[in-house]
């Protein structure tokens, strides 16, 4: 499907059924799947065949889906998990171990800074965070040699600041590690970072690839751009061989696809968050739309950054699409047809104020999601990040009085109508 234009690839992407087989990719609702013989089933387990012998590791409609996300980001290979977290937890884990050391911007999402500040250091991976408009000198000087990868967010939930890709990317090639970057907001529709220079892509696919909130999900998608064999000493889990496979070397074996198959032999056979068909086939639906949904959410929200910008109740507004916000110029370079359906923004007269206003929102409502089709709103410094600091917090650009509000596909007018009689009262 590469050579199909993105739009066509949503739509279409991942399955092509043959003569008689169903148009709609099948949901394979199936544990265990069987072999006429030990032999074949061997051959499996030994990695010399591909095929599927139990969805813990493998599911064809898991897998189906799986290519498509990948054919939209450009990789070469990809695997889905059961959640967001799970995607950013097998990609940093699948590549770094105790005694090993990370460096994220700090502004990430709350979830994944506790992950990496807090879970994984007790499982003796060591992290640095920097701010995302760090020099690249300076950032120079965070790498250490037991660095392993460089992590990041396209767009950075909920404070909206943009990665500097090329800077994080360049730094990270010239210490000889990769870079991975969630992509869950602007999603390849907006951004295709593997075409800025990052080699691993994350996703929560709950979000905007899902786009109803009824499934949770993420990905994790490899460019196949990074040669793990330059740097065989850091990287032994894929170079050298693997003992509870049989001596397998994956780089020797897999090539391009060594770090997705690792991926799938080691941490999915040990951890199994892999998702579940069901929830696999309601993803696919909602990409077969992605395309034609990012521009109206993109529409929607910037409709109302504006119509916010000019409201004397409203402190300040943070939205990349207005041109007087301070991630205007990256969001030009990275974001040039638009960035995302969320924006943030804080209401004269801070927290108390801020619980007011979205207590009386009636279309707008408070929930602990983000980016789908319904509009809701949520005060991450009480829920999504409540267990920052407030250096944490501030280093996340997430203020006492910061609102997120997540703009669907809903009428603007009705939703601007709402955000009025709330502001209102």
């Amino acid at each position: 499907m590469s050579k199909y234009n993105i739009n066509t690839i949503c739509v279409q992407g991942g399955y092509e059924p043959k003569n008689g087989e169903p148009r709609v990719l099948p949901i394979v609702q199936s544990t265990t799947f069987k072999y006429e013989s030990s032999q074949q089933m061997g051959d499996l387990f030994d990695l010399k065949e591909s095929g599927y012998f139990y969805s813990r590791l493998a599911n064809p409609t898991n897998d189906a889906v799986a290519r498509k996300i990948c054919q939209l980001e450009g990789g070469v290979a990809a695997i889905l998990t059961s959640s967001g977290q799970a995607a950013n937890f097998y990609a940093i884990l699948n590549i770094a171990g105790a005694g090993d050391h990370v460096i994220a911007s700090s502004a990430i999402y709350g979830g994944t800074y506790n992950l990496i500040a807090n879970t994984m250091k007790n499982m003796g991976i060591e992290s640095t965070f920097v701010d995302p408009d760090i020099s690249a000198e300076e950032l120079a000087t965070k790498f250490k040699p037991n660095t392993k990868l460089v992590f990041g967010e396209t767009i950075a939930n909920p404070a909206l600041r943009i990665l500097d890709i090329e800077k994080f990317a360049k730094a990270a090639h010239e210490h000889g590690v990769p870079l991975i970057v969630d992509n869950t907001f602007p999603t390849p529709i907006f951004c295709r970072p593997f075409e800025w220079g990052v080699d691993i892509v994350t996703h929560s696919t709950s979000k905007y690839m899902n786009g109803t909130a009824n499934a949770l999900g993420g990905v994790v998608v490899d460019s196949g751009n990074f040669d793990w064999t330059k740097y065989k000493d850091k990287y032994k889990g894929l170079t050298t061989p693997d003992e509870t496979y049989h001596g397998i070397v994956y780089t020797e074996s897999f090539g391009k696809g060594a770090y997705i198959t690792k991926m799938t032999t080691n941490l999915m056979r040990d951890l199994g968050a892999i998702p579940s068909p069901q929830n696999s086939f309601y993803l696919g639906v909602g990409l077969e739309t992605l395309h034609l949904r990012m521009p109206r959410h993109f529409e929607n929200a910037l409709a109302i950054a504006k119509h916010l910008e000019k409201h004397p109740k409203i402190s300040w507004v943070s939205f990349s699409g207005l041109e007087n916000d301070s991630q205007h110029e990256l969001a030009k370079k990275y974001l040039p047809n638009g960035s995302c359906g969320v924006i943030s923004f804080g209401i004269a007269g801070g927290r108390e104020a801020a619980v007011k206003f979205m207590d009386s929102l009636e279309l707008i409502a408070i929930v602990t999601h983000v980016a789908d089709a319904r509009t809701c709103v949520l005060h991450p410094a009480s829920t999504t990040h409540r267990q920052m600091n407030d250096d944490e917090l501030r280093a996340a650009g997430v203020s006492p009085d910061l609102i997120r509000m997540s703009v669907g596909i809903e009428d603007a007018g009705d939703l601007i109508a709402d955000i009025d009689q709330a502001l209102e009262k």
